[in-house]
């Protein structure tokens, strides 16, 4: 199969995806897991902002959850708000998000990779990791 036949089915079921995900919080507006799918499908279909605004809904209903923390970190990185992320991403590492390996190859963060305060925070997460 060709790359772009690849892409095209792709875009395909994550479009299906969102339908479905879409569906499901019309139904229930608080379902976590639908929400969840629905963030990752409009970033991987492009749609940041639509992404962004599943992630803040998610942290609203999941404060105290590490890993919805850092994923909005990773939206609000990719959609240009770096201060915004560096905060969250700060607030992710105090819930406990203790995955060095993946702030170090997520390249949904790049975008502040040469801001002190993430090299702050890696340094952070690894004394707390002991790395």
């Amino acid at each position: 199969m060709a790359a772009a036949d690849r892409d095209a089915l792709e875009m395909a079921g994550l479009r299906f995806q969102v339908g479905i995900c879409e569906e499901a919080l019309r139904a229930d507006p608080e379902d976590t897991e639908a929400l969840r799918f629905l963030a990752h499908a409009y970033t991987r279909m492009g749609r940041l902002d639509d992404g962004l605004t599943a992630d803040r809904r998610l942290a609203a209903l999941c404060p105290a959850d590490p890993r919805v923390r850092y994923n909005l970190a990773c939206s609000c990185s990719l959609t240009g708000r770096a201060e915004e992320a560096l905060a969250v991403l700060q607030e992710a590492i105090g819930l406990g998000f203790d995955d060095l390996a993946l702030l170090r190859k997520d390249t949904d963060l790049d975008p502040l990779r040469a801001d002190p305060r993430f090299r702050a925070l890696e340094v952070e997460l690894e004394k707390k990791k002991g790395a």
